[in-house]
């Protein structure tokens, strides 16, 4: 039974690998989507442009950006992310409320 294990290791890590392409940012992990969502605040924060901040948001997929942005910082809150972090994703999230302001109207 440990030499099948060993082999099914050795042929799915080495000789036969997964090999992903052309994967959107749609299917990053909430962590990784949350840490880009951090990035946009940055960009935006220093940028001030919020219709690049949508554009780059988009790329996480087909919701509201502000479903998206918000889902984000429910995950940093939970992960305790740095305050300033949070209050530049929260800055973000309250522009794109005020940009979208029927998206409020759409989450339950």
């Amino acid at each position: 039974m440990g030499i099948g294990a060993a082999l099914g290791l050795l042929y799915g890590w080495v000789i036969n690998p997964i090999k992903y392409v052309d994967t959107s940012p749609e299917t990053l992990r909430i962590d990784y989507k949350s840490d880009y969502v951090l990035m946009v605040a940055e960009a935006y924060q220093s940028e001030a442009d919020l219709p690049l901040a949508v554009e780059r948001i988009a790329l996480l997929g087909s919701s509201n950006p502000t479903e998206i942005v918000h889902r984000a910082v429910l995950f940093a809150e939970e992960q305790s992310y740095a305050d300033a972090d949070l209050a530049l994703m929260r800055n973000l999230e309250e522009a794109l409320k005020a940009w979208y302001p029927l998206a409020e109207a759409d989450t339950p």
